[in-house]
């Protein structure tokens, strides 16, 4: 709950309970591109800071290291990784298309310097390893959302 006493409430009128809120936001230039990329071309892209070189992936406007301004310097990069940690989850959720458990994972893209966060699959939860290689597999039919990537599955050896 709040944390409130039924004495705080003495002066006010207090309802407890959980409501749905939906709501729409506008993506960004940054964030739209990114999602037009995926949507159109299947390509992942992250930005360059060109101060210290980090790529971000998802992208972002400005480097959280120098606060330099990252919106022109785009980079591809590829749609295999590695698993730098994951959490198995195990209740539902509807915001995602899946029955539990499954597995939420941290993944380090190839050429970048920060994880994505996104559906493990093809593999049972308790094979997962932290430095597992993955590969995006998208969607068959587009949802302009991060979901046009279906999930990450593990790279044969």
């Amino acid at each position: 709950m709040t944390g409130l006493r039924r004495d705080d409430t003495k002066d006010c009128f207090v309802m407890f309970g959980k409501m749905v809120l939906p709501v729409q936001y506008f993506a960004g230039r940054v964030g739209s591109r990114f999602i037009i990329s995926l949507r159109d071309d299947r390509k992942i892209l992250g930005v360059r800071c060109p101060e210290c070189n980090k790529v971000y992936v998802p992208p972002r406007e400005y480097c959280e290291r120098d606060l330099t301004k990252l919106d022109e310097n785009w980079v591809e990069l590829g749609n295999e990784g590695v698993v730098t940690n994951y959490a198995v989850v195990r209740y539902y959720d509807r915001h995602l298309p899946l029955k539990p458990p499954y597995v939420l994972a941290q993944i380090k893209l190839d050429g970048a310097d920060t994880p994505l966060t996104h559906i493990l699959g093809e593999v049972e939860p308790d094979q997962v390893e932290i430095g597992m290689r993955v590969k995006a597999v998208f969607a068959e039919k587009t949802t302009n959302t991060i979901l046009d990537i279906d999930h990450f599955a593990p790279i044969a050896d």
